[in-house]
């Protein structure tokens, strides 16, 4: 590959036609809005540019999309059935004990009731145990610097989820 070359992973979404393009990019991340920002966006040379595309539409997302984006996300520790993303995302809660899983699900609804959605992280690389200290942590958090929180977190996700989608073969 030359420095000029687009990887393979990354053209063959760039060629993509915009319909499965579309779904691509919502499978990664459920606002309409970051999705229709990266499409439009199209093609990308490097999946830097690519990501710092998801970066700008995550930035640019108003409280609905992100409320949107967040719908799309299971709680912690109890990833959706036939989901093998958020099952591969929330391994590190695979082998949580008993206690730990009730203290997740306690802490799950807790902060659902406090702030309306699920409680985001990026699971990825993290024990049960961090994750938990991570949801007692931000449950006391005022609701719009969680929703910071939260952008952040989604946008690191995203990044994942898009290297993942354009990785090569």
């Amino acid at each position: 590959m030359t420095p000029t070359s687009t990887p393979p992973g990354l053209a063959r979404f760039n060629e993509l036609d915009e319909h499965a393009a579309l779904a691509a990019l919502l499978e990664a991340c459920a606002s309409t809005a970051w999705a229709e920002r990266l499409l439009a966006a199209r093609p990308y040379a490097t999946p830097e540019d690519l990501g710092a595309a998801s970066d700008a539409a995550m930035a640019a997302l108003t409280a609905a999309d992100l409320e949107e984006a967040m719908a799309g996300h299971p709680p912690i520790g109890r990833p959706a059935p036939g989901d093998p993303t958020s099952a591969r995302e929330q391994r590190g809660m695979a082998g949580a004990s008993g206690e730990l899983r009730a203290q997740m699900l306690e802490l799950n609804l807790a902060y659902q009731e406090r702030f309306g959605h699920v409680f985001l992280i990026c699971a990825t690389g993290r024990t049960a145990e961090q994750m938990r200290d991570a949801v007692r942590e931000r449950i006391g958090n005022p609701p719009e610097q969680e929703r910071e929180i939260v952008r952040t977190e989604l946008g690191m996700i995203n990044r994942i989820r898009l290297d993942r989608l354009v990785e090569e073969d």
